[in-house]
C-alpha cells in the first residue's frame, strides 16, 4: 500500500531541499509508512513538521520514537534523524556498522545516489517505530 499523499506543508518542506536529497528522503518516507503498516501495534502515523522538517510520530499508539527527515549542515547526504536521548542510533551502528554513515546518537546518513538499502533501513525504521514497546517489554521482564 503506497504512502498517503503528503500534506501541503510537508510537500513544501521536501521541495525546499536540494532535489537529490528530497528524492532520497521521499523514498525513505514511503518506507516509513510501509514499515509502520507491517506492525499492528504502531497504528496510524502522524506526519507533521518539527524544526521545519518532515517528522513521523506514533501519536495514536505511543509505540515509537519520532523519525525526522532532513539534512545536516555541511552534508550532501540525506539524513534520518532520531531523538538523541534514545539508544536507536547505537543499535543501528551495532547491527549495520558498514551499511550506513552515522552522526553521534542522532542521525543515520544516506548517500543520495545508488540503491536504497531497503531491507536494512526497514529494520532501523521498525526499531524506531516500536522503540517504546520494546522498552516496556524489557521493563516488564
Amino acid at each position: 500500500m503506497p504512502a498517503p499523499k503528503p500534506p501541503h506543508e510537508i510537500s513544501r518542506a521536501f521541495g525546499a531541499l536540494p532535489a537529490p536529497i528530497a528524492k532520497r528522503l521521499l523514498q525513505v518516507r514511503e518506507l516509513i509508512f510501509a514499515t509502520a503498516a507491517e506492525h499492528e501495534d504502531v497504528g496510524r502515523l502522524t506526519e507533521t513538521l518539527k524544526w521545519g522538517e518532515p517528522a513521523y510520530l506514533t501519536d495514536e499508539s505511543g509505540s515509537g520514537s519520532t523519525i525526522r527527515l532532513g539534512r545536516l549542515k555541511h552534508s550532501e547526504h540525506a539524513a534520518i534523524l532520531f531523538n538523541c536521548k534514545t539508544t536507536l542510533v547505537d543499535t543501528f551502528r551495532e547491527r549495520f556498522p558498514d551499511q550506513f554513515e552515522y552522526r553521534q546518537t542522532r542521525a543515520l546518513l544516506l548517500p543520495v545516489a545508488g540503491k536504497l538499502p531497503k531491507q536494512e533501513l526497514s529494520v532501523c525504521l521498525s526499531l524506531a517505530l516500536t522503540y517504546h514497546l520494546d522498552r516496556r517489554a524489557r521493563r516488564a521482564r
